[in-house]
């Protein structure tokens, strides 16, 4: 029997079906010192109204990336039922005892839960609560915006982000979603440790799934919550759950969505050794190949001098260090240049 066709450990008193709202929780079982019976509770709202699309809204997998609690959290307590046409599903704080101990890794089993699907019925908690993110919620959607940041690891430019699909057709709904959510950047990418994604589950159920950066440094980002608030509703306006059309107008005066990508590997600049990372750009900046990035430094060595780092590539930076002292392979530098579709000589 496969570990999709186990039936989870976890179980809810929602009723995706039903009419009208229900706010409820997730109850997975945790047996610890104080309590052998114990469970863990994790919020859930859904929204139903005759038929239509259904849209999963999901924040919170990493529990230190808060703009994604917030705005679906808000969005959650104000969506009024009479204005939906199909059904929202909404989830503030999947991996709720990682956001209560403000932690991109779940303190429960030290596991990053983004890097645990589809999961596994009998494993430990990220893997159990992977699984039903898989075979219980996700085969109602229809579309998965699963709002993230850069958490403690970086600080990002604002923006929606995609994988690179071969089917053409799925590539540009998934496009024209990203469109409509309004971020002043859409990065489609490729290939970086995807395989044990939420991403890659949705899109191997062949579900349109959009992600976002919306800030980072271990902060609430004010314009990334804005940008989160207005994109949820733009998504379900968009989908056609909400009347009306997306607002997609930039705060600097410019229209829409600029698509990127982050195609090659030279788009990544990791730290070479230890040290105190010194950066030399913003998110959004522009910079040039053979520029410096930055520099690593030895603090604690006296007269060592520090090791200067060059771009790769030309473009803008997507992702800027978050830690100022970075381990040998940190990456402290992502480089996104403008979308274009591949070539054969790519």
């Amino acid at each position: 029997m496969s570990e999709a066709s186990v039936k989870s450990r976890i179980t809810t008193d929602i009723d995706f079906d039903r009419e009208g709202r229900q706010a409820s929780y997730l109850r997975a079982p945790l047996s610890r010192n104080t309590s052998g019976w114990g469970t863990i509770e994790i919020p859930i709202v859904v929204v139903k109204n005759g038929s239509g699309p259904t849209v999963l809204l999901t924040g919170g997998i990493h529990g230190d990336e808060y703009e994604g609690q917030i705005s679906i959290s808000r969005l959650a307590a104000s969506l009024d039922p009479a204005d939906v046409s199909g059904r929202v599903i909404m989830m503030p704080a999947v991996n709720i005892p990682a956001v209560m101990a403000d932690k991109r890794l779940s303190p429960i089993d030290d596991r990053d839960l983004n890097r645990c699907f589809p999961g596994n019925p009998r494993g430990t908690f990220s893997e159990m609560l992977a699984h039903f993110m898989d075979g219980v919620v996700l085969p109602h959607a229809d579309i998965s915006v699963d709002v993230h940041t850069a958490g403690h690891s970086f600080d990002s430019a604002l923006s929606t982000n995609m994988h690179y699909l071969p089917d053409e057709a799925m590539r540009g709904r998934t496009m024209a979603a990203a469109g409509a959510f309004g971020a002043p950047y859409n990065v489609v990418f490729w290939g970086v440790d995807e395989g044990a994604t939420f991403t890659s589950c949705v899109e191997r159920r062949g579900i349109l799934s959009l992600g976002t950066e919306l800030g980072g440094w271990g902060r609430v980002n004010v314009e990334g919550v804005r940008i989160a608030e207005r994109g949820l509703r733009n998504v379900l306006r968009h989908a056609g759950v909400l009347a009306g059309e997306p607002e997609t107008a930039q705060r600097d005066g410019s229209a829409g969505t600029r698509h990127m990508m982050v195609r090659h590997q030279d788009s990544f600049s990791f730290a070479p050794t230890a040290g105190v990372f010194e950066p030399r750009h913003m998110v959004g900046d522009a910079v040039e190949a053979g520029e410096t990035a930055g520099f690593i430094h030895f603090v604690e060595d006296v007269d060592r001098p520090p090791i200067e780092l060059r771009y790769k590539r030309s473009g803008l930076i997507w992702m800027s260090a978050g830690p100022g002292r970075a381990a040998r392979g940190d990456c402290v530098a992502v480089v996104m240049t403008d979308y274009a579709e591949p070539t054969d000589s790519d």
